[in-house]
């Protein structure tokens, strides 16, 4: 049995709070678990939205900016574990080499796109300029299976290619399988018994501080945290939900709220 922590969406972007990545760093070396997946989005990519082309909101934006702001959220999400592993060598100690594991989301995908649409920039922009050394990368929609559990940053509709919709336990009745996926700004949770084989499925988009526009004022009262999964074997496994609130407490000594007042 191995235990996961999973990172939803952390939507890095220029001029967002990225003080999660540095807890949640911190939290990986607390608790120590054997596999890390990140489910995508992490490099938030604004310059590239299509949804946004032509409107005043692209005003400003640029790709290297974008590019560079999660290269250095990146960064802070592994400097707990670098440092602790180089502390580890200097006294000549078995350092903690826990296997990660990086999902493309569709905002990284926005770069394959852009080169899709302008055949002018292949060669210019690719996954090249995003930074995650000692993580193991897979593709936008690719399928992960580790120990039973499959990860993917969300599981599309065969018919459409669009993502499965429906409530978590509707795609896992669909599916068949443990599954966790990101993308939605939602914490959705499924459990059910076949033929004695527990299986789980888990919807959770949000590990980032910052607000979207786009959701307006009231869209983004969502649920923002980490996942940790015991003893997981054949699919099944025991969660255990982290809020970003008790990250903040944790590190900070104060409730997130109290600690974001400070970037508003």
């Amino acid at each position: 049995m191995t235990t996961h922590l999973v990172i939803p969406d952390t939507q890095v972007k220029p001029g967002v709070p990225t003080d999660n990545l540095r807890w949640i760093g911190r939290y990986i070396v607390d608790k120590k678990p054997d596999v890390i997946v990140h489910l995508g989005d992490h490099w938030d990519m604004p310059s590239l939205s299509s949804y946004d082309k032509g409107k005043r909101a692209m005003e400003g934006r640029r790709y290297r900016a974008d590019v560079d702001a999660g290269n250095a959220g990146m960064a802070l999400l592994d400097k707990a574990l670098n440092d602790y592993n180089a502390m580890r060598r200097r006294n000549q100690k078995k350092q903690y080499l826990p296997r990660r594991v990086l999902l493309r989301g569709n905002h990284e995908h926005r770069i394959i796109r852009a080169t899709e649409m302008d055949a002018s920039l292949d060669g210019t922009i690719g996954y090249d300029d995003l930074l995650s050394p000692g993580w193991e990368v897979h593709d936008f929609l690719e399928v992960v299976e580790i120990d039973g559990v499959c990860y993917s940053h969300y599981y599309a509709n065969r018919g459409t290619g669009k993502p499965l919709g429906g409530m978590a336990s509707t795609r896992l009745k669909t599916l068949g399988h443990s599954f966790v996926q990101g993308h939605q700004q939602v914490l959705e949770v499924a459990v059910r018994y076949v033929l004695d084989a527990q299986q789980w499925g888990i919807v959770a988009g949000a590990a980032y501080l910052h607000d979207e526009d786009y959701l307006g004022y009231q869209g983004n009262h969502h649920w923002r945290g980490i996942l940790r999964l015991a003893g997981v074997a054949g699919g099944s496994f025991d969660p255990m939900f982290v809020s970003l609130d008790s990250l903040c407490r944790r590190y900070e000594g104060i409730p997130l709220d109290q600690f974001m007042r400070g970037w508003k």
